[in-house]
C-alpha cells in the first residue's frame, strides 16, 4: 500500500489570506486521511489565523529535526518565525514579501532532500516579493529558477479536466509565432510524464489546433496545424505516447470532460483557461509541470481587501491539495 505523501504548504504573504485560507483547509480530516500536511510559514501567523476564525486549534512547531507528519486536530508548522506579530492586515509589506520567498526556497530545500513530496502554495503578492528584495514575476519562477529547471509549463487542473498551455501570458500574436514544433512536443512529454507520474498508466493526450476547427484541411489559416504542430504529434506518437490532434478546441474540451481524453495541450492562455474557469473558480488548481517537484497552487491572489476578516473561501486550496496528493509520486 503506498505511504500517505507528505505535502508542504507554504503560507505565501501572510499580510493576505494565506494563513487563514490554510487553517481553515486544514480542519478537513480527509486531508489528513490522505496526506501528512505540513505548514512552512511562521505559526505566530497561524495562531492568529486561528483566532481571527475564532478556532481553538494546536499549531505544533517543527524544525528539520522533527518527524514530519501530522495528525488531525493539529496543525504541524516548520515555523521559519520570520514576521513580527503585528504585522498589519491587507497591506503590502517588504518583510511579508521576503518571508514568503523564503517559505518557497525552504520548501523546495525539503522537497529536493526527500522531506516533503509536493508543495502547495498560498498567494503571495507580487509587489511585495519585489519590495523584499526578491525580483521574480511569481512562484513558477522562484521555482524554475531554483531547481535550475528551463522546460516547464503551466498546468490547470479540475476534478474533470486538466489543461497544459504550450504558451500563457503573451498575447495571441506573439503566442502564435511562439507556437513551434519543438515547443508543441516538450508540452506533449511532459504532460504524459505528469501524469504518468500520477499513476495514469497510458494517458490520453488531445491537442488543440490553432485555427476554427484546427484549420479544416486548410479553409482556416494559413497551414499553421501542419507546420506548427502535427511534427511534434508525429514525434509523440513515435516514441509510443497516446496523442491524437490537432482537434477542434469547441469540441475537444467537452471530449475531455466526458472522459475521452485525460488532459488537453491548448496552444494559448485563453483557449485552455477558459473551460476550466467556466467550470468553476473554486475548482481550477494551477499546477507548474516540468520541475522536479509536484506544485500546486490556489488559483486566487492574496485578497488584501479580506485579509483579517475570516470571510475566505477555501475551497480552491483544498482543491489544490487534492490535486498536490493525487500528483504525488507513488511507492
Amino acid at each position: 500500500m503506498s505511504k500517505k505523501p507528505i505535502i508542504g504548504i507554504t503560507m505565501g504573504d501572510a499580510a493576505g489570506v494565506g494563513p487563514e485560507v490554510i487553517v481553515k483547509s486544514l480542519q478537513s480530516e480527509k486531508v489528513y486521511e490522505n496526506s501528512h500536511p505540513i505548514v512552512i510559514g511562521d505559526a505566530k501567523m497561524l495562531r492568529r489565523a486561528a483566532e481571527v476564525l475564532q478556532m481553538n486549534l494546536t499549531i505544533k512547531e517543527i524544525d528539520a529535526e522533527s518527524d514530519f507528519s501530522a495528525e488531525y486536530g493539529e496543525i504541524a508548522c516548520f515555523d521559519l518565525d520570520i514576521l513580527p506579530e503585528n504585522l498589519p492586515f491587507g497591506e503590502v509589506s517588504p518583510e511579508a514579501g521576503h518571508a514568503a520567498f523564503e517559505y518557497l526556497r525552504t520548501a523546495i530545500e525539503l522537497a529536493n532532500a526527500g522531506r516533503i513530496d509536493a508543495i502547495c502554495t498560498a498567494p503571495l503578492n507580487k509587489e511585495a516579493l519585489h519590495k523584499g528584495g526578491h525580483i521574480y514575476p511569481g512562484h513558477t519562477e522562484i521555482l524554475a529558477e531554483l531547481t535550475n529547471t528551463k522546460d516547464f509549463s503551466m498546468m490547470l487542473s479540475s476534478p474533470k479536466l486538466k489543461v497544459i498551455h504550450v504558451t500563457t501570458h503573451v498575447g495571441l500574436i506573439d503566442a502564435i509565432n511562439m507556437i513551434q514544433p519543438k515547443r508543441v512536443y516538450n508540452v506533449i512529454r511532459l504532460a504524459h510524464e505528469t501524469l504518468t507520474n500520477s499513476g495514469i498508466t497510458e494517458p490520453k493526450i488531445g491537442v488543440c489546433g490553432i485555427n476554427p476547427h484546427a484549420g479544416e484541411n486548410g479553409l482556416f489559416g494559413y497551414g499553421e496545424e501542419e507546420e506548427k504542430i502535427m511534427p511534434a504529434i508525429d514525434q509523440a506518437t513515435e516514441e509510443g505516447i497516446h496523442v491524437e490532434g490537432p482537434l477542434p478546441a469547441d469540441t475537444l474540451f467537452f471530449r475531455a470532460q466526458r472522459g475521452d481524453f485525460d488532459i488537453v495541450v491548448a496552444m494559448y492562455h485563453d483557449q485552455g483557461h477558459g473551460p476550466i474557469k467556466v467550470l468553476g473558480l473554486e475548482a481550477g488548481v494551477n499546477i507548474t509541470v516540468g520541475l522536479p517537484i509536484i506544485r500546486t497552487s490556489v488559483d486566487h491572489g492574496t485578497a488584501f481587501d479580506i485579509a483579517g476578516t475570516g470571510v475566505v473561501d477555501e475551497r480552491s486550496m483544498l482543491e489544490a491539495l487534492r490535486q498536490a496528493i493525487e500528483l504525488a509520486p507513488k511507492e
